[in-house]
């Protein structure tokens, strides 16, 4: 191990002293018959613990490790494999999907799992649209809360038939998504509106405490009828700095942390104590514009202008080789990713020119919204928005920034106040689907649940999404898609930035981690070497 140089030592110390009473990876006082603890450090806190209401990572990290769904995805891709369902068929017409429930599966709260637990879940995601994305996967609205799930039956104590309306081509996908993790109905109601910080699955974890804005602490569930953890506990520490939280990393008081500086990852390779994991690319970053607003951003003409102002190539310096320029709302490695659509490009002439035509040849005043905590996606949301304000001063955008924390960010994205925002977007089920129909269909532009917080509404593009979601062959689809990736192009609701590598960090006695592209993973399967 090298040498720690001391004002190091000295800037972790108040960090140690508060931290949560556990040597990371060892016992947590020494009478507890040699508990083994992962640490994990993150930038922010889950917003809360009912997956089905939430669409943050940091939330999902957590209950990722607390439910299960009824299907789940390969290790390292977006294959589906059994979960709570063992086996499953689909009628010839694609419209009825029968599933065999595994048996002797309890809750953590003792109650037994049964197919009338998955028809009460679905049942519940129907009655509000805070179920966010049960209403993006599946079409729901406040005219019809169901969508394209027509009824879930349970015709068998371990049989469950789910009936759509239409066809649904990653139906099976989008069941393995975190959101769709099967709760207790017993612990539902019992909590009631509560139920967010109380929550109660079949998982690999079991919850114990959450400390808001500092820690959660998950313990393994001896019961798991899955491969049982290898580690006793989990803790889920808050550390807002990327710097401050590498540095708890090299003083050994954290295990695993995401999130780690660009620039920090030479140095964390070159220390024997640690390793650098690399999540495979299945995001991308953007800064959406609401042309559901009156003024400039409404004109098509002004949003290409802003696009062709600002140098891609000077705001992918800031991602310091873990990103690439996006063009598209898909990433590439992606199917059905259209490679042949041309980048606007960097041509302040030629935007000035655009912003003449639209009017606004002297510019105009506008905000630019972001968050203040790193992201997978963005790792200097701050000096990145710098980077755009200082590109649109040239065209005579002059640009307000509003720094806000994640839980603020997200409130004020979805309510539809900006005028422009970063955001971006790590896909959940290895389809198109799940990014241009989430992020960019007139369906997901609902003030107050926005995924659509460009509010862009497209009926050309919504027809394309919604044939593509029906049609089961996948080379049409990948048609559908290219032509979709070209509307949007053109009506440049966004400026895409990028799609990144993200870089984990991890003590070197973390073993068999495996980082999923869809931005989180089950820690059942990683482990401790003591």
């Amino acid at each position: 191990m090298k040498k720690r140089y001391l004002f190091m030592l000295l800037a972790v110390i108040a960090m140690v002293l508060s931290a949560c009473g556990n040597d990371a990876g060892g016992d947590s006082d020494g009478d507890d018959g040699g508990k083994k603890t992962l640490v994990f450090g993150r930038g922010a806190d889950s917003i809360q613990l009912d997956p089905s209401k939430v669409t943050d990572g940091e939330s999902i990290y957590v209950t990722n490790q607390i439910y299960d769904t009824l299907v789940r995805y390969e290790e390292e891709n977006t294959e589906v494999k059994p979960a709570l369902a063992t086996e499953w068929e689909v009628s010839d017409d694609g419209l009825v999907w029968t599933f065999q429930l595994r048996e002797g599966v309890t809750f953590h709260d003792g109650t037994e799992f049964t197919a009338e637990d998955v028809a009460f879940n679905f049942e519940r995601w129907t009655t509000s649209a805070e179920f966010v994305y049960y209403g993006y996967m599946f079409g729901a609205s406040e005219e019809d809360m169901g969508g394209i799930i027509e009824s879930v039956e349970a015709t068998g104590d371990y049989e469950v038939k789910i009936t759509l309306s239409e066809p649904n081509a990653p139906f099976l996908q989008t069941l393995a998504m975190p959101p769709f993790g099967i709760a207790s109905p017993d612990a539902v109601e019992e909590s009631g509106e509560d139920y967010f910080k109380n929550p109660v699955g079949t998982g690999p974890f079991v919850f114990e405490e959450w400390v808001p804005d500092d820690s959660i602490t998950l313990s393994k569930n001896e019961d798991y009828f899955g491969e049982v953890a290898k580690v006793d506990e989990v803790v889920f520490r808050v550390i807002p700095d990327n710097g401050a939280r590498f540095m708890e990393l090299q003083a050994g008081t954290i295990d695993l942390m995401t999130g780690l500086n660009p620039q920090d990852i030479s140095t964390a390779e070159g220390d024997e104590a640690l390793q650098v994991i690399r999540r495979p690319s299945m995001n991308v970053a953007y800064m959406a514009m609401n042309t559901d607003k009156e003024g400039p951003l409404a004109d098509k003409r002004v949003r290409q202008a802003i696009n062709l102002a600002v140098n891609k190539d000077q705001l992918i310096e800031l991602y310091e080789g873990i990103g690439k320029a996006a063009k598209n709302p898909i990433p590439p490695s992606l199917w059905g990713y259209n490679d042949e659509i041309e980048d606007y490009g960097y041509d302040v002439e030629q935007a000035k020119a655009l912003l003449a035509e639209a009017g606004y040849a002297d510019g105009f005043d506008i905000t630019l919204h972001t968050f203040s905590n790193p992201r997978p996606y963005m790792p200097q949301p701050k000096v990145t928005a710098q980077a755009i304000q200082e590109m649109l001063g040239a065209v005579n955008i002059n640009v307000e920034i509003i720094e806000s924390d994640w839980d603020t960010h997200l409130a004020t994205t979805e309510n539809g106040e900006h005028d422009m925002a970063f955001l971006g977007w790590t896909g959940d089920n290895g389809d198109p689907d799940n990014f241009m129909y989430v992020l960019l269909d007139k369906d997901n532009a609902t003030v107050g649940s926005a995924g659509n917080i460009a509010f862009y509404k497209n009926d050309e593009l919504h027809d394309l999404l919604k044939t593509a979601q029906v049609e089961m062959d996948q080379d049409v689809r990948t048609g559908l898609y290219l032509e979709a990736q070209e509307i949007i192009h053109e009506d440049a609701p966004w400026l895409p930035i990028a799609h990144t590598t993200p870089a984990l960090a991890a003590s070197s006695s973390v073993m068999d981690y495996v980082p999923h592209p869809t931005g989180s993973e089950p820690f059942n399967l990683l482990d401790i070497q003591e």
